[in-house]
């Protein structure tokens, strides 16, 4: 191996982490775990709420400030929420105006449920194509994955 071909590699080896943390961080989510929360125009009580979210409701970080998490939602709408009415449990909203939810992660199986636009479910299971979910009525079933925004 000479010299030259060896810098790229060495390189390569250096950024892959920090590309790795960037990309997790690009990728993270939260949920609403409060009853009710609101989207901010800023990073304070003292600015406008431009949205109110409900408990499990799924949203991407996308920036911090103090206490303070810059949020987008499935629309893109984007906006700021307290940290602490925010946690880790995940859950997918319906991005199509309906899907079909289930009993068993093929289109084959029988259809057990509906969900509508906008709709939250608890996720329960994550495969290549298909999440397993849970309704607020208690229903459990899967969903194709392009259907949902989540995780």
């Amino acid at each position: 191996m000479t010299r030259l071909n060896s810098l790229p590699r060495l390189l390569c080896l250096l950024l892959l982490p920090l590309l790795a943390v960037q990309a997790a961080q690009a990728r993270e989510m939260v949920s609403v775990n409060r009853p009710l929360v609101h989207m901010r125009e800023g990073a304070g009580t003292q600015h406008d709420a431009l949205w109110a979210f409900s408990r499990g409701y799924p949203l991407q970080v996308m920036g911090r400030k103090g206490a303070w998490l810059k949020v987008r939602d499935f629309e893109n709408d984007s906006g700021w929420v307290y940290r602490p009415l925010l946690g880790k449990t995940p859950h997918h909203v319906v991005k199509s105006s309906v899907a079909n939810i289930r009993s068993a992660p093929t289109t084959g199986s029988r259809v057990i449920g509906k969900a509508q636009l906008g709709e939250v479910l608890r996720t329960l299971e994550r495969r290549e194509r298909w999440v397993k979910v849970q309704q607020e009525g208690g229903l459990k079933g899967w969903v194709a994955r392009r259907l949902l925004w989540g995780w």
